[in-house]
């Protein structure tokens, strides 16, 4: 399917226009696949874009349909560079991905949790306090403002460019295998997997847990053993990961709100020329707006999937947790050396 790139240019904010090309975009699905498979099938000469995530091939996950539209669209659009999609750490884990795109090997373009980028900017990390955000749109207006061009540039130095700000489909919550969590005593001793990344750990044993980083393609398989008692996530990676098979409970804290970055290699960007540049800025663009218009609507959706797979889901009083966790702003912000961009995030209305 081709978008003209001189279409997208214009506005496509209004909601019926986005959901619109979405539903395009769902019709050219078998289409897409075949393109996304990683094996070269025609014109060996175009530039391969490599694109990788963590998570399943299924566009009701979040990171997929950002990586789905930027195949699509880069495919459609230019008649030198070819996309592939590497889902579930077809190229290896994501932070060994992300260091061999620092010297522009491997993948070309990243899509997941801004807090795997917490290990090479540390500052990132003030994205993933916990009990921070006071929705979508408050998180929108300050990955699109100051805080977000302070973080792109700061990466940019480390030889990673940021091309776009998206949503994780549902805040991250705790779910767990066996015992019903509704306060933070119901975490004590509870082995909780949480991303490798300061932020990340100290929320979760703030909260009561006994927070345990691992490799997201590990916890499929801890859970099942035993190895876990639990994880934190979002509702369309919990869906879309089939993790309702070895779960059964979903606590409703939405103690972090998770944002995703789309981020390429800087040496791979330099490389290509100025009409490549603004096709894969373009993709990259079209890509976050779908992503930001559909959160609402997938979190609701795919919750209502994993109950109807017979997980269980309780909305509790977060008041508790909040007290627990949410004096950790501060302090890891200092820790981090981002106490600047705490207090633009809080003065953003």
């Amino acid at each position: 399917m081709c978008i003209p790139l001189q279409d997208y240019n214009r506005p496509q904010n209004h909601p019926r226009k986005i959901m619109k090309k979405v539903s395009q975009y769902l019709a050219f699905l078998p289409l897409l696949l075949a393109l996304a498979s990683p094996f070269p099938t025609s014109a060996q000469t175009k530039k391969q874009v490599k694109i990788s995530h963590a998570t399943a091939a299924d566009v009701a996950n979040d990171n997929h349909m950002v990586s789905w539209i930027l195949a699509s669209y880069i495919n459609s659009n230019s008649d030198t560079l070819e996309a592939r999609i590497y889902p579930a750490n077809g190229l290896g884990e994501e932070r060994a991905v992300v260091e061999g795109m620092q010297l522009g090997a491997g993948a070309t373009i990243h899509v997941g949790g801004s807090a795997i980028h917490n290990n090479f900017n540390k500052r990132m990390g003030v994205l993933d306090l916990p009990f921070m955000w006071r929705n979508y749109e408050h998180a929108h207006r300050v990955l699109d403002g100051k805080v977000g061009e302070i973080l792109a540039a700061e990466h940019e130095k480390l030889g990673l460019k940021v091309i776009g700000w998206q949503d994780s489909w549902g805040y991250r919550n705790v779910i767990t295998t066996k015992k019903e969590v509704k306060r933070p005593e119901d975490l004590k001793g509870l082995k909780i997997r949480t991303i490798q990344t300061p932020t990340y750990v100290a929320a979760l044993n703030a909260m009561g847990a006994s927070a345990t980083p691992m490799a997201f393609g590990e916890v499929y398989t801890s859970l099942q053993t035993g190895v876990l008692d639990g994880f934190e996530h979002s509702s369309a990676v919990t869906f879309t990961g089939k993790f309702y098979e070895v779960a059964k409970y979903i606590t409703l804290t939405e103690h972090l709100f998770g944002a995703t970055a789309t981020v390429i290699s800087k040496k791979e960007w330099d490389g290509y020329t100025d009409k490549e540049r603004q096709v894969v800025a373009a993709a990259a663009k079209l890509a976050q707006d779908i992503n930001r218009s559909l959160s609402v609507q997938r979190d609701a959706e795919s919750m209502e999937k994993l109950k109807a797979k017979g997980m269980i889901v309780n909305t509790i009083d977060k008041t508790a947790f909040l007290r627990a966790a949410g004096p950790l702003q501060d302090q890891l912000a200092k820790t981090i050396n981002a106490e600047d961009l705490l207090k633009l995030i809080r003065d953003t209305k």
